[in-house]
């Protein structure tokens, strides 16, 4: 289910994306922000600071979401977003 990320790259430049879910075109609205999701689609991401650790998919919302996360300020999240992976409390 498609979600809308808000954020900033490092240089001050703002987007605002649609997460589509979609492996031909996993986001919407922001050339830089889909040249970003691109270039790391087949590598490694981890969904949390604690993991776990996947590979970048544009059908995968989770890993495109922490594509956006690791490598942008994101300032706000809308919709359906998937949860972030928990850790456990002891």
């Amino acid at each position: 289910m498609p979600f809308t990320v808000t954020g900033a790259f490092d240089d001050g430049a703002t987007y605002s994306v649609q997460v589509t879910g979609r492996a031909d075109r996993p986001v919407i609205g922001s050339h830089r922000a889909t040249a970003l999701v691109e270039l790391h689609q087949g590598s490694p991401v981890s969904l949390s600071p604690t993991g776990p650790v996947r590979t970048v998919a544009g059908d995968d919302e989770a890993t495109v979401l922490a594509v956006l996360r690791e490598y942008t300020n994101v300032v706000e999240e809308s919709g359906a977003v998937p949860r972030r992976a928990g850790v456990p409390e002891i």
